[in-house]
């Protein structure tokens, strides 16, 4: 009974309450193995892998020592001075119990250092986060922001003009104004997935409100993209085209989607005033941040002609198109 309350003692703490109940155990072990013979030595396994996880080292290392006490004496009782042949096989025993709260020790150690750094990981993971938020947040509703500031530009130069034309602004000002508070929905709800198609459609409709014609070639419209690939090409194509709406001076736009040798690439040109006049910020940098997170690329130049061409290029490993029946 002893035996187990000790036990229990030492399992439930790991303070000095553990060094206490394992000296105890110890002991009872002592006293059951020169009664009952050298084999109730093993029970000094239990307590031995108890001891390794104490909090403090010097309450492990008297463990050790109440350990090689405790094998010492029950072999002296056991064979006395002459120490016989039975009494030197527990030698090994004796050091690999020795060694046993050592290898706990360091278990619980290195357990407790993953818990660390699963911790520190998880709190880059939000940081990152947050990171991603704020980049959206400029993406997204940055990009529908410009399209309020259009139309109520418009709307002021035609509200001694048509009035007619001014109520339809406005109504498209109010619909722009909840796909705003949409997006925002959507951002602090977390990321959504975004398909190409559907972005595509939505940059249209706003590069045509900004009086930009467009043109779309999408050679691979039933191209199967990861989830997560999809949106990021999508945000990107977003970013292009608000920039091309914000700083370009464009009337034209012209956007190519087509695979090569298993990198899908997608171009957007515009033909505006170039890059040198642009002022891109931090829309270009975030294009990079995901396209590099994809182990893609995005990069934007001058064209020989007026305008500017952004690239965005994924490579595709695996890729494949929807089979049509």
């Amino acid at each position: 009974m002893l035996f187990l309350v000790a036990f229990y003692i030492a399992l439930w703490n790991k303070d000095w309450r553990l060094l206490f109940a394992s000296l105890i155990g110890f002991t009872l072990i002592i006293i059951l193995g020169i009664y009952e013979g050298s084999a109730m030595l093993f029970f000094g396994f239990i307590f031995a892998d108890l001891i390794g996880r104490a909090k403090k080292k010097w309450h492990i290392a008297l463990g050790m020592i109440a350990i090689a006490f405790m094998f010492l004496i029950v072999i002296w009782f056991e064979s006395g001075a002459s120490f016989k042949l039975e009494s030197q096989a527990l030698i090994p025993i004796m050091i690999i119990q020795l060694l046993f709260p050592m290898l706990i020790y360091y278990v619980e150690k290195s357990k407790k250092l993953q818990s660390e750094l699963t911790e520190v990981n998880t709190q880059l993971v939000q940081q990152e986060e947050r990171q991603r938020i704020a980049r959206d947040l400029h993406d997204t509703i940055g990009h529908t922001l410009t399209m309020i500031k259009i139309k109520t530009e418009l709307t002021t130069k035609l509200v001694d003009k048509d009035t007619m034309r001014v109520k339809d602004e406005l109504n498209d000002i109010l619909a722009t104004t909840r796909t705003a508070l949409k997006q925002v929905r959507e951002l602090v709800s977390d990321m959504n997935f975004i398909s190409l198609e559907s972005e595509l459609i939505h940059c249209k409709q706003h590069l045509q409100t900004a009086d930009i014609s467009i043109n779309i070639n999408n050679n691979c419209p039933k191209l199967l993209l990861a989830s997560v690939e999809e949106t990021m090409l999508s945000l990107c194509l977003r970013e292009a085209t608000t920039n091309i709406i914000k700083h370009s001076q464009a009337k034209k736009c012209q956007i190519d989607i087509n695979t090569i040798n298993g990198i899908l690439k997608i171009n957007i040109v515009d033909d505006g005033v170039g890059l040198h006049i642009q002022g891109y910020g931090n829309g270009l940098s975030s294009m990079k941040e995901r396209m590099n997170a994809l182990l893609g690329t995005a990069s934007i130049e001058n064209l020989p002609t007026d305008g500017t061409i952004v690239t965005l290029t994924l490579p595709i490993q695996h890729y494949r198109l929807e089979q049509t029946t």
